[in-house]
């Protein structure tokens, strides 16, 4: 795809009246939205454009499909809005850690983390990203059948928790992927009914995502333990030390909200994209071809080192152009605390904004042949000459993921060794079907066949 195909032009939002939908329309809309969120957010941004209000009673809900209100709700007007309902329900779960706390205790919690990810430790990080790969690696054999899903969510746990926490969990990470699939199944089906069940209700998938979360917090509460009596030359360890401007530290429970904030966000968005990323290239030879040829041409037979990155071109456009089409986070929901105008539109106070990955990322007005997996249209800086608010896999503004560099580095070291020794194909079985949960994953296992070169 060259340059003249991809489209970067934006104009402003337009000044036609807000698509305003209320009463049975509005109904309708929303059990859609609720039910397949993924449909209705591409949906909406063909058939209303810019911006759409749905009204009914109390719920008061936009969805802004285009880049400048998009920017202003994430960015230049962040200080009026918080997360939504969406993500306190979170909490019972993952605590306050640094995805779902707000304001004051946010600022802190970011300040005191920022340093684990910082240059001066992307190198270390990348050894251990290297050896548990290769580790893991040498464990597969031409002729197998595995589930590259839960392969990747496996070794993804075990990066995390060595680099952050610097504690094996070889044992406990196959426990750890399956408890957090009960949590994701569970959430789904709480996004499904706009969380009017409440989650202590005793059904058999609530009481699963609940036995889960105790078993989380568990080892989470273990890892802290550990880091107490025995500091290393790691993230948490850093958190262990580290004061605040008042000189007051982190509480064990603060601790613990943070081990499980970074065993969500630290494992399972890199396991979906890599897991998206795999299934792209196996429908798409010819770009593993050209994937496998860069490994070679960079790296031979020896392994890929911190250094090695910016020479691994295309296998970072490969991953941009999976987050593209299959982005980790699918959608942000923001609550809006002050009475505020975005665009043309005013919003008060208790509104509810919704911006989607899924909608923008697919926008014709932006990317030519959406649908269409191209690694290529990313060659010349596209993402720079993107309008803000059209790509925005890892969030963006004051909240964007703090650990953005960290992901992009170990997906493409990960796809570079897994290129390197492998080729897959997939196994005769239906589609994969989305699950559009906390994350953008599959809704079961994509099993492939593993090949030697």
């Amino acid at each position: 795809m060259t340059r003249e195909m991809t489209r970067v032009e934006v104009d402003s939002p337009g000044s036609s009246p807000l698509p305003h939908l209320q009463g049975l329309t509005a109904l309708r809309s929303l059990i859609h939205y609720s039910r397949q969120p993924l449909a209705f957010s591409a949906l909406a941004r063909d058939k209303y454009g810019d911006a759409v209000r749905l009204q009914l009673g109390p719920v008061d809900l936009y969805l802004f499909n285009h880049p400048s209100l998009i920017e202003a709700v994430l960015s230049q007007q962040n200080q009026h809005f918080v997360k939504d309902l969406s993500y306190r329900a979170l909490r019972g779960a993952f605590g306050d850690g640094l995805l779902l706390s707000e304001g004051d205790l946010w600022r802190r919690h970011r300040r005191l983390m920022q340093p684990g990810f910082t240059g001066d430790r992307m190198a270390s990080y990348a050894e251990v990203i290297v050896a548990d790969t290769a580790q893991v690696l040498s464990t597969w054999r031409a002729g197998e059948v595995r589930d590259i899903h839960r392969e990747m969510s496996q070794l993804t746990v075990r990066v995390i928790t060595r680099a952050m926490f610097g504690v094996d969990a070889v044992e406990t990470a196959l426990e750890i992927v399956e408890a957090m699939d009960a949590i994701m199944v569970h959430y789904f089906h709480q996004l499904e009914t706009w969380f009017l069940v409440p989650d202590w209700w005793p059904s058999p998938r609530s009481r699963k995502a609940h036995q889960a979360t105790q078993r989380l917090k568990a080892i989470a509460a273990d890892i802290v333990a550990e880091r107490q009596q025995s500091p290393k030359d790691d993230l948490l360890s850093g958190l262990l030390q580290a004061q605040g401007e008042d000189g007051s530290a982190l509480s064990s429970q603060e601790l613990e909200d943070e081990v499980m904030t970074l065993l969500l966000a630290g494992h399972e968005t890199t396991a979906t994209t890599l897991t998206w990323t795999l299934l792209l290239l196996v429908q798409h030879p010819v770009a593993w071809d050209k994937l496998a040829e860069e490994v070679q041409s960079v790296l031979s037979d020896r392994p890929p080192t911190y250094a090695d990155l910016p020479r691994l071109r295309y296998t970072e456009k490969v991953l941009k152009e999976s987050m593209r089409l299959y982005p980790p986070a699918w959608a942000l929901g923001r609550e809006v605390i002050k009475n505020c105008q975005v665009g043309d539109y005013v919003l008060k106070r208790g509104a509810i904004v919704y911006v989607s990955q899924w909608a923008m990322h697919r926008d014709p007005r932006f990317f030519d042949a959406p649908e269409q997996f191209c690694p290529e249209r990313w060659q010349d800086n596209l993402e720079q000459r993107l309008p803000r608010g059209v790509y925005f896999p890892f969030g963006a503004g004051p909240r964007v993921c703090i650990g953005k560099a960290f992901s992009m580095m170990e997906s493409v070291l990960i796809l570079a060794m897994v290129a390197q020794r492998f080729r897959l194909t997939l196994v005769p079985q239906p589609p994969a079907e989305l699950l559009p949960s906390i994350t953008l994953r599959p809704k079961s296992g994509i099993e492939m066949e593993i090949e030697s070169f």
